[in-house]
């Protein structure tokens, strides 16, 4: 049985959730960070054993939508063998950033 699917973050994303760290390295306690830690490991676990398993987007075709925590959502798209991480957007921000 297969084991998953190869996961690939684009640079978008990899800088999204850089200063979705930074922001709560400066603003909230290492427990908060730890938290979001593990949510995004387990929501990657989920997604490269099943992509379909989150909601279509609204926002772009073939792009699908998990919630990852309260405050953040990520954007993502299966292409042949490989799960594309599109983006790790903050749901506080004006929905009109979003950059897919």
């Amino acid at each position: 049985m297969k084991s998953g699917y190869n996961i690939k973050w684009s640079d978008h994303a990899l800088a999204e959730l850089k200063r979705t760290f930074e922001y709560i390295e400066d603003n909230w306690t290492e427990r908060e960070l730890n938290k979001l830690s593990t949510e995004i490991d387990k929501t990657i676990t989920l997604i490269s054993k099943n992509p379909e398993l989150f909601q279509v987007s609204n926002f772009k075709i073939g792009v699908r939508r998990v919630i990852v925590a309260k405050y953040n959502s990520m954007y993502y798209r299966k292409k042949k063998d490989i799960i594309e991480i599109l983006s790790f957007f903050s749901n506080r921000q004006n929905p009109n950033k979003l950059k897919l």
